[in-house]
């Protein structure tokens, strides 16, 4: 079974392990790899392009010559690869390799494996005694997931996570429409699902696995600019896909809304 990779990315010159990409599609026989270079202003594109032409059957490079950020920079990917190649998963990456793909392949292999599933999520809260990432971002990540459960009412506790993996049918569906928000997309995509299975049959198709391994890498392109839109992103996500709470419970989804994200952001200052 072929499985898409898509990997966003944007100004990642300093950050791509080229290296272990090729070590990678050197050692495995079922996977497809999809760069989506976003508008990048830097070496990016030459050193993918490069890499393409020494892997013409396992690499492909889609080239946006404007920056539109990560959500819509996997979702032109999602689109590339299903027309291009005859994947039948698709998943996505981010390009600095937080997630290794030691830990992705776990994840599509699950998926391939069980057929009561259409979307498998690594997850960084499940195992946190492997996580490496600082106090800051794991507080902002708990107060952020009190919001986000609050609007999918799944039982997801890392959404944010980047890797994630998805049939080739509902990947599809999922990644039709443009997104709300450039950042909060993950969270889109869930409330996508649940909308068009409905909240138990949802629970039942997607699938939190623990990661083995995460490491935060230094130089991730949201900026705090971004970060303080998000309580503003959020309630129109929440809005959007009439996900929001009823009459009754606005006030306390406010209170809660304000009360974490102002926790969140707060570890970034």
């Amino acid at each position: 079974m072929l499985n898409g990779i898509i990997i966003p990315c944007y100004n990642e010159e300093e950050r791509l392990k080229i290296s272990a990409f090729q070590n990678f599609i050197d050692s495995t026989a079922n996977y497809q790899l999809c760069f989506v270079n976003d508008g990048s202003a830097d070496n990016t594109i030459n050193i993918l392009k490069h890499f393409m032409a020494q892997n013409p059957n396992k690499v492909m490079v889609l080239d946006l010559q404007k920056n539109v950020g990560k959500a819509e920079a996997i979702r032109r990917g999602v689109q590339y690869i299903t027309e291009m190649t005859l994947v039948q998963t698709i998943g996505f990456l981010d390009a600095d390799l937080a997630t290794g793909f030691n830990d992705y392949q776990r994840l599509a292999d699950i998926l391939s494996n069980n057929n009561n599933y259409q979307m498998v999520i690594g997850s960084r809260k499940l195992n946190e005694d492997n996580i490496d990432r600082s106090a800051g971002r794991a507080f902002a990540s708990n107060c952020f997931g009190k919001v986000t459960s609050s609007i999918t009412k799944l039982q997801i506790a890392d959404t944010q996570c980047g890797a994630k993996v998805f049939t080739k049918s509902l990947a599809l569906q999922i990644f039709k429409e443009d997104f709300i928000s450039r950042w909060l997309f993950d969270l889109e995509l869930l409330v996508r699902v649940r909308k068009i299975f409905g909240k138990e049959e949802a629970s039942k198709r997607i699938a939190e696995i623990a990661l083995d391994k995460w490491e935060e890498v230094e130089g991730s392109k949201i900026t705090l600019k971004d970060s303080l839109e998000f309580p503003k992103q959020l309630v129109q996500i929440a809005y959007h896909y009439n996900m929001a709470p009823s009459w009754e419970g606005s006030a306390q989804f406010a209170q809660n809304l304000s009360l974490n994200m102002r926790g969140a952001l707060g570890s970034f200052l």
